[in-house]
């Protein structure tokens, strides 16, 4: 395995292989992972309309292959809500038949994304979003746990309650083991031996039995059934991007690493295409359990991703009774501390919003919003985007100035000038009263785009139409060129 260069405070594959503490946290960081995953992805099969067990085998091919192939160390990939979301309705109309070959076209789509740079779009994406990505989703991990501690056996509670003390206690005597796993194994052995009545994993559906072949086509491969696929495809392969991606950053966030976005896409397209030929359904990156690998594991390299892909096959199919008997209640608490330090709360107090730009914290608050009405991050993260875009624009469209000599014969610009600055630039001159020669002066601003030159081009058409010469003068070699190249071509 190699490792993507981190910073001091991160460790390479190499050295924690070669130091027993770390590669100790690293393999109980993906053990107790492991264990958070199974149910939620138990759950996402149902979603999709797919058997337990092939989200599972699926998960397993996609944690160890991205292990191999992905750029961002430490991110757990498995079978996801948001491609269960997206697959389910061809699933529920057409037969799970059309999986192969949506997921095969999805990941040729995120290996050509991933080739060609477009993942560097996720530099564009605002702070403001992130931050109510991440708020949104210790709301949704949260959200999600309530039905497994809500109308349930009276038992399940006092299960819970240890859970939480475990996790939140233990940390303080010692970090050598992750709290949660300590957790889940002491849960699980109270509720086997006092043989107590609670809802256990084996109760989120079947998962024991052996592992299946080479998923096989069913459907022809023809025009109708690309026809068919291609909407599905093209919103797997999209949203399973954008939640890696932006998973990702947030590990690159947590840890202060950095990692390369174009490889982690198009290995994401190429373990899809893996997990479509062996499981059967598509993944992206599993963001509570990347975070509960990375800040409660203390998980740094890709040995902890490669433990939770090779443990989850040995409990799919060796050990699959005995994790049947976990209850979900230590998982609903372990996920619930999750989510809590998930939440940035610093971006929420007052303080901190009576600083903040009232458009930054409408960004975030619409963020948070969709995502928690539509239970799609990537939905969510696309509003606010857009929300900023419209902002953004709001704001920019009075950046330039526009000065006038007393005499009239001299204008000088400043700011950048594109479609947004620029469309009320041809109010700004006093055409009738300027005398017979002006010089407009652009020293101080630049041309980003042909709306800008046909503004200009309208400046100029307004001066002759008075009988006056207009000169532009002081533009930047590229500016100078780009105006050069299209005045006079536009109108």
């Amino acid at each position: 395995m190699t490792a993507t260069p981190t910073s001091a405070a991160s460790p390479t594959t190499l050295q924690a292989l070669r130091s027993p503490r770390l590669l100790t946290t690293e393999v109980l960081a993906g053990a107790v992972t492991t264990l958070a995953l199974i149910p939620e992805v138990i759950s996402f099969s149902v979603i999709a309309g797919v058997d337990p067990k092939v989200s599972l085998v699926a998960s397993v091919v996609l944690a160890i292959s991205m292990t191999f192939l992905g750029g961002r160390p430490a991110m757990i990939t498995a079978a996801a809500g948001a491609v269960a979301l997206v697959v389910a309705p061809l699933v529920h109309t057409h037969g799970a038949a059309y999986l192969l070959p949506t997921v095969v076209l999805a990941g040729l789509i995120q290996i050509a994304f991933g080739l060609v740079g477009l993942a560097r779009i996720m530099r564009f994406i605002p702070r403001s979003v992130m931050i109510g990505f991440v708020n949104a989703l210790g709301i949704l991990i949260f959200t999600a746990q309530l039905q497994h501690v809500l109308d349930v056996p009276a038992a399940v509670y006092p299960l819970f309650a240890l859970t939480l003390v475990v996790v939140l206690v233990l940390p303080r005597f010692t970090k050598a083991v992750p709290a949660p796993l300590v957790a889940i194994v002491l849960v699980t052995a109270i509720a086997m031996i006092a043989h107590l009545a609670v809802p256990t994993v084996g109760d989120q559906g079947e998962i024991s039995g052996g592992l299946p072949g080479i998923t096989p086509l069913e459907v022809p491969l023809s025009l109708e059934t690309l026809q068919l696929i291609a909407p599905t495809a093209l919103s797997v392969a999209f949203v399973g991007l954008m939640e890696t991606l932006l998973t990702a950053k947030l590990v690159d966030d947590i840890t202060d690493t950095r990692s390369p976005k174009g490889r982690e896409s198009w290995a994401l397209g190429v373990a899809n295409i893996l997990a479509g030929f062996w499981g059967g359904i598509a993944g992206c990156a599993m963001i509570g359990q990347t975070v509960m690998n990375v800040k409660l594991g203390r998980a740094r390299t890709r040995i902890s991703t490669l433990i939770a892909g090779v443990l989850l096959l040995v409990l799919v199919t060796a050990l699959s009774d005995l994790m049947a008997q976990i209850p979900m209640a230590a998982l609903a608490a372990v996920m619930m501390v999750v989510a809590v330090t998930t939440v940035d709360f610093h971006s929420v107090r007052p303080a901190t919003l009576k600083r903040m730009p009232w458009s930054e914290t409408l960004v975030m608050v619409t963020t948070v919003v969709v995502v928690v009405i539509t239970h799609n991050l990537a939905i969510g993260v696309a509003a606010g985007v857009l929300l900023a875009m419209v902002l953004f624009a709001r704001r920019v469209a009075h950046v330039i100035t526009v000065r006038r000599s007393e005499d009239g014969a001299r204008y000088t610009v400043i700011g950048p000038l594109f479609f947004g600055s620029s469309n009320d630039l041809v109010e700004q001159f006093s055409y009738t009263e300027d005398p017979p020669q002006v010089t407009v002066d652009f020293s101080a601003a630049q041309i980003w785009d042909a709306s800008t030159v046909a503004v200009l081009d309208s400046v100029q058409t307004k001066y002759a139409e008075q009988g006056t010469e207009v000169r532009f003068t002081g533009l930047d070699e590229r500016s100078s060129g780009f105006h050069g190249r299209l005045t006079g071509t536009l109108n």
